[in-house]
């Protein structure tokens, strides 16, 4: 493994035994092999940390990190890889989410055509592995995200991220369990303030898992948080939101109801 690999996988997990398999294998799996996975192991109860010690004994890019406390989010866990990643690039991926083999070639080759310092993907719902049909894609399957539009609507998935190590430094996510399950919006929205505007790809190169009980599926849960996260938002001005929390809020989820309810898909 080179010393300085060009990607840092980070990947927070939490009683993940039952997926992380499959996700580490599709990293494994990537076309794009300049990486490493740094695996942050939140204090599981179960034995994601001997499923993980058994991948990284047999590939040195693959290291598993034991926090000494339970952070209860996977804010800290991903701060955490961002401080210990050797990567120029940052790739984000949750333990239970899917990648498309060309992933991460796909997105390195757009970052360094466009200079952009910030790249997503559409991703796609699955429950059934067996059921997920992830596309590749073409040069010029990509559109520009503005700061704007992530307000109105969230469009850049956490697992589907890669960004600047440098970007992430300077804007790390808010560890306060008040933004559990929204610290990504917050810290999406920061990103896109400093930079401007990000690239995605315009078709499904990571899947979601849909998993029962999860709090992304608790939407009156989701819409308060997503409110609260607005409404702390400050500009870099240091401005607040004001009522355009609110607004932006409604925006969000309206076009969520049609996105993830008809397209499957974001």
């Amino acid at each position: 493994m080179s010393t300085t690999p060009l990607v840092t996988v980070v990947m927070p997990a939490y009683n993940a035994a039952g997926y992380i398999v499959a996700t580490i294998g599709s990293v494994l799996n990537q076309s794009f092999t300049d990486y490493e996975l740094l695996v942050i192991n939140d204090c599981s109860k179960d034995n994601t940390a001997d499923i993980v010690n058994k991948f990284a004994a047999a590939d040195s890019r693959i290291r598993l990190i034991n926090l000494p406390a339970n952070k209860g989010a996977p804010a800290g866990p991903r701060n955490i890889g961002i401080q210990q990643a050797r990567g120029k690039w940052i790739a984000f991926l949750d333990s239970d989410d899917l990648w498309h083999p060309a992933k991460l070639e796909r997105q390195i080759d757009l970052l360094e055509k466009t200079g952009a310092r910030f790249c997503s993907t559409r991703m796609m719902d699955f429950i059934d592995p067996a059921t997920l049909n992830l596309s590749d894609a073409a040069p010029e399957d990509h559109e520009w995200i503005s700061f704007t539009q992530q307000l109105i609507k969230f469009r850049t998935p956490t697992s589907s991220v890669v960004a600047e190590r440098a970007l992430m430094l300077n804007n790390p996510f808010n560890e306060d369990m008040s933004f559990k399950a929204r610290e990504d919006l917050d810290c999406w929205l920061h990103c896109h303030e400093e930079i401007g505007r990000s690239v995605k790809i315009t078709v499904p190169m990571m899947g979601y898992r849909i998993i029962p009980g999860q709090i992304s599926g608790k939407k009156w849960v989701m819409f308060r948080r997503h409110l609260h996260v607005l409404k702390q938002y400050r500009f870099r001005s240091g401005r607040k939101m004001g009522l355009g929390a609110w607004v932006f809020t409604f925006t969000h989820f309206a076009l969520a109801v049609y996105h993830r309810n008809i397209k499957k898909s974001l």
